[in-house]
């Protein structure tokens, strides 16, 4: 069972993997901070300093000025800023994996098309046949 487990590790298949996961990881870091710090905050500002991370609906009583504080008293929350943020974040996410795919298929080599297959020998000497007849006309 050792022995097999470390063929199956040392696969290709498997180190592209994990090299993808170690990458998407350190891209989901990125995204983070692009959505947070560079996307959000001029966003915010234009709808009148609203902090997407701050805006969330109380279920129940209380009234809590942040996010935060509202976790912090253990108010029942919907935290519609960060469901915001996550879908900016999938978006960006979405559209760089379809840019990378895009581009990996346009490098792909284009497969040529096989050349058809010869036609049986009868049909060849039928053919052989018929244009021998037609000269004969």
């Amino acid at each position: 069972m050792l022995q097999e487990f470390k063929e199956f590790i040392a696969r290709g298949n498997v180190v592209d993997l994990a090299v993808g996961i170690i990458i998407g990881a350190a891209f989901t870091a990125i995204v983070n901070s692009l959505v947070n710090d560079i996307i959000m905050p001029p966003i915010g500002l234009i709808l009148g300093g609203i902090d997407f991370s701050n805006i969330f609906i109380t279920l129940g009583k209380g009234s809590y000025p942040t996010l935060a504080e509202a976790q912090k008293a253990g108010a029942a929350t919907l935290n519609i800023g960060l469901f915001i943020n996550a879908i900016i974040k999938f978006l960006i996410v979405a559209w760089a994996v379809f840019i990378l795919v895009k581009q990996v298929n346009r490098f792909k080599k284009k497969e040529e098309a096989a050349p058809p297959p010869p036609p049986p020998a009868q049909e060849v000497l039928l053919t052989e046949i018929r244009d021998l007849l037609k000269a004969k006309h």
